[in-house]
């Protein structure tokens, strides 16, 4: 099972060179930013800047960004691409809120510009952020490349402002891709946290649908787990599914991956072949699961009675794969 048979879904290919190459290159940094035509993605929480309509991501020269962390997202068409990461950071250990310093590229973290500088930036830009996710479907492969890698990157600095070996704050290096403790000297990398998501068809070409406690009623979909340490993809499947629905499965297929930056994952699909077909699921984060002929899906879906994942998501592909063709939808929906 190729990645080539999924039907297309959100964030699954890159569209901008990283320049990873260029990272420590500080000489570049500085030119590149000081480059007229280079273009600056600001980001604010877990939402990026978007313009007046809301549907699109607003870039900015250097010159308008806001003050904040400067990363390096890459470049398309030799147009240098930044991010600019004007969020507050928590600082759990003095139980204070940190500012984040002026938009350099390295250096540690400081207190200019004035707080009420950065308070009155913040505010002016109220209300033109919005989450990766409800744009995703109106943004080009460019803009959606360069949103998802500025969501992972500038999520992980801000929930990483200090050194995991010290406790020491950290300052950002290599134009965002590590962070170091000026203190012991240890370098910080971002994390992706593999998980794996499976389609599970039983020997009736039944596909195993289960509602997480955790979504709205009638919300089905695929089911889905970290991997632990020491395991590999495939044994993380067949230990999720027995954990969550008792299914015992056989043979483990690779599909496809999707980055998911909602904080730092990297989704691994699968389809895997069911064993048994007695469902036992776990009541804690799997309250039901069932079995679905593609009749009854559509029949279910079609009524109402059911909510399953579009392909804005590996696991919407997965389950369309299965079933043929375009997913149904509610008739009067």
């Amino acid at each position: 099972m190729s990645v080539g048979q999924l039907p297309d879904f959100a964030f699954r290919r890159s569209g901008h060179d990283r320049l990873a190459e260029r990272r420590k290159d500080d000489a570049f940094l500085d030119a590149a930013w000081n480059e007229p035509h280079t273009r600056v993605l600001v980001m604010r929480g877990h939402d990026v800047s978007v313009d007046d309509a809301g549907n699109q991501l607003r870039f900015v020269s250097p010159q308008e960004s806001p003050p904040g962390q400067r990363m390096l997202l890459g470049a398309v068409d030799a147009v240098t691409y930044f991010l600019v990461l004007v969020d507050t950071v928590a600082d759990s250990s003095a139980g204070k809120v940190a500012r984040t310093g002026g938009p350099t590229s390295g250096g540690p973290v400081s207190s200019s510009p004035a707080h009420s500088e950065i308070d009155e930036m913040q505010s002016s830009l109220a209300g033109e952020f919005s989450d990766l996710r409800k744009l995703v479907t109106e943004l080009d492969p460019i803009q959606i490349s360069l949103a998802v890698h500025a969501i992972a990157l500038g999520g992980w600095h801000r929930r990483h402002p200090r050194c995991a070996a010290c406790g020491a704050r950290t300052h950002l290096t290599e134009g965002g891709a590590s962070r170091q403790c000026p203190s012991c000297s240890t370098m910080h990398f971002p994390r992706t946290d593999p998980a794996v998501i499976m389609l599970v068809v039983d020997a009736e070409d039944r596909c195993l649908l289960g509602h997480n406690a955790a979504r709205a009623g009638g919300w089905f979909s695929t089911l889905a787990g970290f991997v632990e340490p020491g395991e590999a993809p495939e044994e993380a499947v067949a230990r999720e599914v027995r954990e969550e629905a008792g299914i015992v499965v056989g043979d483990v297929t690779y599909a496809g991956s999707q980055p998911w930056p909602f904080p730092s994952s990297l989704m691994l699909g699968f389809f895997a072949d069911a064993k048994t077909t007695e469902i036992v699921v776990d009541g804690d984060e799997i309250t039901q699961a069932r079995w679905f002929t593609r009749a009854e899906l559509r029949d279910a879906v079609e009524a109402g009675d059911l909510v399953v994942p579009t392909t804005i998501s590996i696991a919407g592909a997965l389950i369309e794969h299965w079933y043929g063709g375009d997913m149904p939808t509610r008739r009067d929906g």
